[in-house]
């Protein structure tokens, strides 16, 4: 609701929530770009290219873990921070790592 005494007040419990709903959904959908890697390399040739690139993407994976992990924890407090863009960085280039050796596994 908003009118001229509530022009300062907000919510500050709604964003970080979505926020943390957002990354939660990011991982699990890493999650499962991961499983059927693993899944094809299993059922698949089982070629050295394919078992670094399994390899690769569950280092990637973990790597994605860490960042997402540690910025849900960050939401949590009272006041979370702002996203050091270093962590940001490190999500995307996880994110679309995770993507591209996903789908060179896969296909």
């Amino acid at each position: 609701m908003t009118g001229p005494g509530t022009a300062g007040v907000r919510d500050a419990g709604l964003q970080p929530e979505r926020t943390r709903l957002a990354w939660r959904r990011t991982t699990l959908a890493c999650s499962v770009a991961v499983v059927l890697a693993l899944r094809q390399a299993l059922r698949g040739s089982g070629s050295p290219l394919q078992v670094g690139g399994t390899a690769v993407i569950l280092l990637i994976w973990l790597a994605f873990l860490g960042v997402a992990h540690r910025r849900m924890r960050e939401l949590a407090s009272a006041r979370p921070p702002g996203l050091a863009p270093r962590a940001a960085l490190g999500a995307v280039l996880c994110t679309v790592a995770l993507a591209v050796f996903a789908m060179t596994v896969i296909f």
